[in-house]
């Protein structure tokens, strides 16, 4: 395991890296992935999921846009989840909201409806925290997963994030509000156990 060395300076979100695991690549996302992400971003479910309110008909031509500029982002990571075995392109996995002062980001993941539940999310949840801590530098990474989302929250476990508290009634989704989870993975955790905390017989909490 590499060892936790800190650096000063500002981390290097420029230089895109290639990550590559025993079931997903990650590589730096492109304009080229939008056909292969579609389905995620126009899927109901996927919209429930990471509460992201609707708001009217995706422009395919913003969305281009947007995925287009991500390799001149030098304050946030967003990689494309390839899966090995079929070479296509399952996801995104992403650091944002990097806060300088205080050597954090936050980390968010979306998978393409139908990959779900074979480890693909886990891998790349893995691979990206460990870049962050391990390359960028970072001592803690953040996410919040919704109250109906229990799955994401047990991938998320699993890779060493731990749950902080509750944001009680964070989304009002179709006249429901729902609470927030907030979890968080510092480097001296990821250091110890790296992303494995059950095979370490590390325990959050």
């Amino acid at each position: 395991m590499v060892d936790h060395v800190r650096d000063a300076s500002r981390p290097d979100f420029l230089s895109k890296p290639s990550l590559g695991g025993e079931q997903v690549l990650l590589r730096p996302v492109t304009a080229d992935d939008v056909p292969a992400l579609m389905p995620m971003l126009m899927d109901a479910e996927t919209s429930r999921l990471t509460g992201s309110h609707d708001d009217g008909a995706l422009d395919e031509g913003r969305i281009h846009a947007w995925y287009d500029s991500r390799r001149q982002q030098d304050d946030r990571l967003d990689l494309a989840v390839v899966d090995l075995a079929t070479g296509s392109v399952v996801g995104e996995a992403v650091l944002n909201g990097w806060d300088p002062g205080n050597e954090s980001c936050s980390f968010r993941i979306c998978l393409v409806p139908g990959t779900y539940g074979s480890g693909l999310g886990t891998e790349a949840t893995r691979l990206t925290v460990g870049y962050g801590f391990e390359k960028l530098g970072l001592h803690r990474i953040s996410l919040e997963v919704y109250a109906f989302n229990p799955r994401a929250r047990r991938a998320y476990e699993k890779a060493g994030f731990v749950a902080e508290g509750v944001l009680r009634d964070a989304l009002l989704w179709e006249g429901e509000r729902v609470d927030a989870t907030v979890m968080s993975i510092l480097a001296p955790e990821w250091f110890q156990h790296g992303g494995r905390p059950a095979a370490t017989g590390h325990t959050a909490g």
